[in-house]
């Protein structure tokens, strides 16, 4: 089958394009589509709104049939700000670690199907593997869902999925469903001499991020628990905060977001929605006594749904055989997986090499030993669809 050096060797060539998220991933698409391409695969594209992206689905295997589906991004997070050892865009070795931005997450997984792709062509698959390569799940699971809009009404439904995001190749079964909104609040200004006469949007906005954190405090200590997650509770927080012009000047205008991240047992849009309710019924009365014009602005952003698979389901029940182990676990981040399932209908397991702790940071890295494993993971699902 394959060797470590020819997994390193593709995530070499896949690190070296800069796929940020803010960039096109048109170049690296392109890299990976005549890659399979020269191993058979028959390969779709579905380009965004802008055609500046797009995401990649290809199949080695028969077409009519059902299969099962390799499911990585292509986008990384920036490495603005951050002091790296080596160049991020160019895979360093050094003492069994593999140095890059997206070496982890998550073109570890990718570099490993792609490289697999002369076995797959190889083994006269019986049931298909299906590549699923998207644009945008750093900023939201944005891309993958117009991919999964076409996906979802074909009569060959995949038999299921498996996500390739760093989980220690431990099988993962669920994750918490997330949601964030961004605030913007409308004051009015005033000399700081003349206090009474504004309404400071700073202010009125700390009191909402004081609300945020009094309900990440309560659902830590009243709220459903699934002990399965390392942090077992629905978590609020609050990420960016802005507002203000000059310490004399009364703020006329502050913005800033809050997210949640559920368990299943929670609605993220309910625990969200409480939040709102609260400082449209509590505050904003009290601000428009001043001044009508004012209040606040709520924009509902990056809905990622989660996620949760039947410990007894067949994909659970593969992913464990072929990854060599009875146990499972949940994750508190985001993938697309619980879009696979509700959007297209896709039974789904997170499964992939290398650790959270090392993703977004510098210095990202992902251990030889994780991509060997994971070749052996994909190595048992060929055998096991050339059957």
């Amino acid at each position: 089958m394959t060797t470590t050096s020819s997994i390193k060797d593709v995530l070499r060539s896949f690190v070296a394009f800069d796929t940020t998220s803010r960039n096109s991933n048109l170049p690296c698409i392109d890299w990976i589509e005549d890659y399979l391409r020269g191993f058979g695969a028959v390969t779709e594209r579905v380009a965004d709104e802008t055609g500046a992206k797009a995401n990649l689905w290809a199949t080695i295997g028969p077409q009519d049939r059902p299969g099962y589906v390799l499911s990585g991004h292509t986008d990384v997070v920036p490495v603005d700000g951050q002091v790296w050892s080596s160049d991020p865009f160019e895979l360093t070795e050094r003492e069994g670690r593999l140095y890059g931005r997206g070496a982890c997450d998550m073109k570890g997984f990718g570099a490993v199907c792609l490289a697999l792709a002369p076995a797959m062509q190889a083994a006269n698959l019986k049931t298909p593997i299906h590549f699923s390569f998207s644009h945008d799940e750093e900023i939201g699971c944005v891309g993958v869902r117009s991919l999964l809009r076409r996906l979802r009404d074909r009569p060959a439904k995949p038999l299921g999925c498996f996500v390739g995001e760093p989980t220690g190749m431990q099988v993962v079964i669920g994750h918490k469903g997330g949601r964030r909104v961004w605030v913007t609040v409308r004051g009015k200004a005033a000399h700081s001499s003349l206090v009474p006469h504004g309404v400071n949007a700073v202010e009125w906005g700390a009191r909402i991020v004081a609300r945020v954190r009094d309900l990440e405090e309560e659902l830590e200590r009243e709220g459903a628990r699934d002990e399965l997650y390392d942090i077992p509770h629905t978590t609020t927080q609050v990420g960016v905060f802005s507002g203000g012009v000059a310490p004399n000047i009364v703020p006329q205008d502050a913005r800033f977001t809050y997210e949640v991240r559920a368990i299943g047992l929670d609605d993220p849009d309910e625990v969200a929605g409480r939040i709102e309710r609260w400082a449209r019924e509590t505050l904003e009365p009290r601000m428009q006594a001043i001044d009508p014009a004012c209040g606040f602005e709520f924009d509902w952003r990056g809905d990622v749904p989660g996620f949760d698979a039947a410990p007894e389901s067949d994909i659970v029940t593969l992913a464990k055989a072929l990854a060599g182990r009875n146990d499972h676990a949940k994750v508190a981040y985001g993938t697309e997986a619980g879009l696979f399932v509700k959007m297209a209908g896709i039974p789904t397991v997170v499964i992939g090499p290398g650790s959270i702790e090392q993703a977004h940071k510098p210095d990202e890295y992902i251990e030889q030993s994780q991509l060997e494993a994971c070749a052996r993971f994909v190595e048992k699902l060929i055998a096991h669809c050339a059957r």
